[in-house]
């Protein structure tokens, strides 16, 4: 890797992978701070702050941040999620500078005038509408407050109406003040860059960052609960997702989990895909999934299928639970690390995706983590270990279910649960 760290006398992070091919370079700020670093009372409040941050400093209006970057054939946008929010843009060579002092400017400066502010509270309201209108949005969201009840890790990033047009610009000024620092700031770039260039610009562009919250940052332990979900809807599909909760990133299986998630429901040839789609017919779309958090994790198994097929996909998943509990073997294992591999190296081909891979790597184990690594990670995961942790997740933890749609069929939850400990006796006899 020609992947260059440096860290200046802020606190601030700055790394740098340099891809000689490219003429262009994609970069950004990633905070280790994103909506579960809200107060109860905050809900919703690190996503408006990333849409603020575009909404005019004390140099630029809005339309001038815009202009600014197109005008070079740019781009700048942002995102926030449950533990980070970044605000990244890819522009040619050239431009890295301009590309730096905007998002400098927008970082440092930001007006957050109170017009601009009631101008974006209505944008978000149509936000929050079009995900509610959004069934396979909706029962992810349901899914999360139920796994993590009334935890802020279980809450919707965007917030709720009465949250959002609650909010003043000294409240999030507040919640800048204290998680925006240097001592949780990664500035990243991939592409055709050169380190010490871009070391200098960031120095000298972020200099007025604070490298001390104004308060202690707020992290409330997550605390799984597992429970049901159930939302009717006048829909032509529902959406099913039973979960379990998974592993955190630093744990020890959570390498194993993402290729049980792979053998299970990771593509066409996955287990759960083979079976309830291509043989039995029961559904357009099933897949599996584990989300790693910083202290927990989330192992699912999303659906979405009609009604009447309910009473028989649910024990058909249940099913394939157990048996990923009694055998796997090791072609599934080969493949699962090579479809894995894959996703890894084609990503790096993208400066964006490069960035971004890099800028979580930093945060979330302090620093790059070279492929052959992460290659050893995946080559010690054996068959003895999958089956054992396919017994633990799925009989030893208590299954969150959420369902949006025509659910009238499907079984109860305690059919389900009951279902599942009928099975785990042979699953702790297989997995020894």
């Amino acid at each position: 890797m020609n992947v260059e760290c440096t860290r200046l006398p802020s606190g601030l992070t700055v790394v740098t992978e340099t891809m000689p091919h490219l003429e262009s370079v994609a970069l950004g700020v990633w905070i280790k701070s994103g909506s579960r670093n809200e107060t109860p009372e905050e809900h919703g409040i690190a996503h408006l702050l990333e849409h603020m941050a575009f909404k005019g400093t004390s140099r630029r209006s809005a339309r001038q941040i815009a202009e600014e970057i197109e005008n070079v054939g740019g781009e700048v946008n942002a995102a926030t999620s449950t533990e980070t929010t970044s605000y990244y843009a890819r522009v040619l060579k050239d431009h890295v500078p301009l590309a730096v002092d905007i998002l400098a400017d927008i970082l440092t400066e930001s007006a957050f005038d109170e017009d601009e502010l009631a101008r974006e509270k209505n944008v978000i309201l149509q936000e929050i509408g079009a995900a509610d209108d959004t069934p396979d949005d909706v029962v992810f969201d349901r899914f999360s407050e139920m796994a993590y009840r009334n935890q802020t890790i279980g809450r919707p990033i965007l917030g709720t109406p009465e949250t959002v047009l609650s909010f003043s610009s000294d409240e999030i000024r507040n919640y800048l003040s204290r998680n925006y620092t240097t001592d949780r700031m990664f500035v990243v770039a991939a592409g055709a860059v050169k380190h010490d260039e871009f070391v200098r610009e960031v120095e000298k562009r972020f200099s007025t960052l604070p490298t001390k919250p104004s308060a202690t940052p707020v992290i409330e332990v997550a605390r799984y609960t597992g429970g049901e979900v159930r939302e009717g809807r006048d829909l032509m599909d529902a959406q099913v997702l039973l979960g379990f909760e998974g592993r955190a990133y630093h744990m020890r299986d959570f390498y194993c989990s993402q290729i049980l998630a792979n053998i299970l429901g990771g593509g066409m040839s996955s287990r759960l895909f083979q079976e309830i789609r291509e043989i039995r017919g029961l559904c357009y779309s099933v897949y599996a999934f584990h989300w790693g958090f910083s202290d927990t994790g989330i192992f699912g198994i999303h659906a979405a299928t009609s009604g009447e097929n309910l009473p028989e996909l649910v024990p058909v998943i249940v099913g394939e639970l157990q048996k990923a509990s009694e055998r796997i073997d090791d072609q599934e294992i080969e493949r699962a690390r090579a479809q894995i591999r894959a996703q890894l190296l084609m990503g790096q081909e993208s400066p964006a995706a490069r960035a971004g891979q890099i800028a979580r790597q930093m945060m979330l184990y302090g620093r790059p983590i070279p492929n052959p690594e992460l290659m050893e990670r995946l080559a010690g995961i054996t068959t003895d270990r999958l089956t054992d942790l396919a017994g633990r997740v799925f009989f030893d933890t208590a299954p969150t279910l959420s369902a949006i749609g025509p659910v009238d069929q499907l079984a109860p939850m305690e059919d389900i649960v009951s279902a599942l400990s009928t099975l785990r006796p042979q699953t702790l006899k297989a997995s020894g």
